[in-house]
């Protein structure tokens, strides 16, 4: 009896014991099993066919240059010395105006006709002017000649060089007038009198604005038309006051016409105001296009521009291997090569400044050395989860 007990009591002891053993290896068989479904659902394996289909690519961190930029926005415009309005000295009537706007206009070209009796009044009054000139100035060569000879008077001396001289300066004066009314003297001086000016251009350039017709009525100063050379076309920005130190000549401006396209243009800082505008306290930035941007661009566009003025080399990677998965910034890290597979696992990252095509990254779980998805990652977003091929 006491054998069978001391039998009893060692089974019940072995099999305590093997109950622990299975129970330990089931918790250990669980962890293990645990901790290789917690390491595939952080793995995305592909094959080679996946990833050519998906037109993905392979890239590393790089040095990259990130400009600190002054916003500003302004129009595109010319130097005055490229742009003309046509006025008139005397008012009158349109009596020949054949350009529209875009016409191109050659310096010297006619632009516009003017009548007006007016004219013929001017060449009458400057021929009579010419006429007196003539014998005013013989009298008063002969006065001076008898006063010389203290045979004349002093009074009828100086009465004959006031005369003279005042008509000579009416015949200049009306000369001068005629001359700025592109009237031909040597045909005035002839008796070929005309009611009508011609008014020229007086750049190569593009007809921007008409403002009359045949037969408009026009006064002295009227703007009849402008002309435009878009030779020398040039932006004409403005920044704040507390940028206005930070912006130096030389420094690139990027640029934009949000109205018309999304392209962007470069430019220079040729000019810095240094005055400051006390109402809006506001610079104006002068900036001349780089030859390679194309002059394709109208008078009076509006600009949205951006100046480096300063610029840091930051490691960066291609916007295109930066995603989003539940509001968090990812990349995809390559962690293995190997018989035709690939295998990703993501990794959350920090960024920071962008230069539209790369993106500078402040967290330091990626090396240089790491091979990281640059391009196609967007079909792998939302795909962890059980190691299982796409």
């Amino acid at each position: 009896m006491k054998k069978y007990i001391i039998i009893l009591a060692a089974f019940s002891i072995l099999s305590c014991t093997n109950k622990e053993a299975t129970k330990t290896n089931a918790q250990k068989t669980e962890t293990h099993e645990g901790e290789s479904e917690g390491k595939h659902e952080e793995e995305i394996t592909i094959t080679q066919k996946q990833f050519d289909a998906s037109k993905m690519a392979l890239g590393q961190l790089s040095k990259q240059k990130f400009a600190e930029v002054v916003k500003t926005t302004g129009m595109i415009d010319v130097p005055p010395q490229s742009k003309e309005i046509i006025t008139s000295f005397y008012g009158g009537f349109v009596k020949k105006s054949n350009l529209l706007v875009g016409d191109k206009v050659r310096k010297g070209q006619a632009v516009v006709t003017i009548e007006n009796p007016e004219f013929l009044t001017l060449q009458q009054e400057y021929l009579e002017a010419k006429e007196q000139l003539s014998y005013l100035k013989n009298e008063y060569e002969r006065q001076k000649t008898l006063f010389d000879e203290q045979i004349t008077s002093q009074k009828k001396y100086l009465k004959a060089q006031s005369d003279y001289k005042r008509t000579n300066a009416v015949y200049l004066s009306l000369a001068k007038k005629l001359r700025m009314l592109n009237i031909n003297l040597n045909k005035v001086n002839q008796g070929d009198f005309s009611s009508t000016i011609t008014l020229y251009s007086s750049i190569n350039g593009t007809v921007t604005k008409v403002n009359v017709s045949k037969g408009t009525p026009i006064a002295t100063a009227d703007e009849i038309m402008q002309i435009v050379n878009i030779d020398h076309i040039h932006i004409e920005l403005t920044a704040f006051e507390r940028d206005a130190m930070k912006i130096k000549e030389g420094q690139i401006i990027n640029f934009k016409i949000p109205e018309a396209s999304d392209k962007v243009y470069q430019a220079e800082v040729h000019l810095v105001s240094k005055i400051v505008d006390e109402a809006s306290r506001t610079i104006k930035i002068h900036g001349h296009l780089l030859k390679e941007t194309k002059n394709t661009f109208h008078i009076g566009m509006f600009v949205e521009a951006e100046i480096e003025v300063s610029n840091t080399e930051l490691l960066a990677l291609p916007n295109t291997a930066i995603l989003e998965e539940d509001e968090h910034k990812v990349a995809f890290f390559l962690e293995e090569q190997k018989e035709g597979h690939y295998i990703f696992e993501p990794i959350e990252i920090t960024i920071g400044k962008s230069n539209g095509t790369y993106t500078a990254i402040v967290s330091d779980n990626i090396k240089p050395t790491d091979k990281i998805l640059v391009k196609g990652g967007y079909s792998l977003v939302g795909a962890e989860g059980g190691g299982h091929s796409h």
